[in-house]
C-alpha cells in the first residue's frame, strides 16, 4: 500500500484567509484603498456638482430631480451609505499610512526640501480636515436645515439660493472649493500612480486628467455661489 506524501513541488494549499487582511493593512493595499475611495468620492463629487448646475434652469428641475431621489429611499440611503463607507475607509487609510511614516521617521529633517512634492500633496493633512468640517455643515445647512435660517424641505432652489445668499456662508463655500481643489488635483493624480500607471512629475496623461478634472468640478460648484452672490440666481 503508497503512502501519498507531499513533496516540495506539489501545489500550494488553499490560500490563508488572513492573507487579505494582512495585505489590506501593508503601505500598498492601504494606498489601494484610498485609490479605490478616491474613485468613488470624485465620482459622486462630479455627479453632485452637476446636479448643482440645474439650479440655472431654475427652481423646477432641480427641485424635480431632489424630489426624485427622495421618491427612492433605497437608491438614496444605499448611496449614502456608499459614501459613508468610502470616506471612513479613505480616511482609515490616510491616518493609518501617515502615522507610519511619522515612525519611520520620527525626526524631521533640519532644512526641509520639497523637490518631490507639490503644494498640493503637502497641504492634504489640512486640506483633508477642512473638507471634513465643511461636509457636516453643508450637511447641516443644506440637507437637514438645522443651521439654515428660513430652510424649506423639499424646496432646493429656495434652500440654495438663500442659504448662500449670506456673503460668509457664500465665501465659507469657496473655500471649501478651494480646499477640494488642492486635494483632488493631488488624489486624481496620486491614484493614477497607486494604480499602477507610472507618472512624471509634468506634461503626462494622469496629471492632465487631473487638472482637467479638478478644474471642471471646482468651477462647475463655484458658478453657484458666484451667481447668487451677483443676482444672477435668485
Amino acid at each position: 500500500m503508497s503512502v501519498l506524501t507531499k513533496t516540495p513541488g506539489s501545489a500550494p494549499g488553499p490560500a490563508s484567509p488572513k492573507r487579505a487582511p494582512r495585505f489590506l493593512r501593508s503601505s500598498i493595499g492601504l494606498k489601494i484603498v484610498m485609490a479605490l475611495t478616491g474613485v468613488i468620492l470624485s465620482g459622486y463629487v462630479l455627479a453632485h456638482m452637476a446636479g448643482n448646475l440645474q439650479a440655472f434652469q431654475g427652481p423646477g428641475p432641480i427641485d424635480a430631480y431632489a424630489k426624485m431621489l427622495h421618491n427612492a429611499p433605497v437608491l438614496l440611503w444605499g448611496a449614502r451609505l456608499v459614501l459613508l463607507v468610502a470616506v471612513g475607509l479613505h480616511i482609515w487609510a490616510y491616518i493609518v499610512l501617515t502615522r507610519r511614516n511619522l515612525e519611520a521617521r520620527p525626526q524631521g529633517y533640519r532644512a526641509e526640501r520639497h523637490r518631490e512634492s507639490s503644494y498640493a500633496s503637502r497641504s492634504m493633512v489640512l486640506t483633508g480636515p477642512i473638507l471634513l468640517v465643511f461636509i457636516v455643515y453643508h450637511i447641516l445647512h443644506l440637507t437637514t436645515g438645522t443651521v439654515h435660517p428660513s430652510f424649506r424641505e423639499g424646496s432646493v432652489y429656495h434652500n440654495v439660493v438663500t442659504g448662500l445668499r449670506v456673503w460668509w456662508v457664500a465665501l465659507f463655500y469657496l473655500l471649501a472649493l478651494a480646499a477640494l481643489g488642492l486635494h483632488l488635483w493631488h488624489g486624481v493624480w496620486s491614484m493614477f500612480q497607486t494604480l499602477g500607471a507610472s507618472q512624471d512629475r509634468r506634461g503626462t496623461l494622469g496629471r492632465t486628467i487631473a487638472t482637467v478634472f479638478t478644474l471642471v468640478v471646482v468651477l462647475g460648484f463655484a458658478t453657484v455661489p458666484v451667481s447668487i452672490l451677483a443676482g444672477v440666481l435668485k
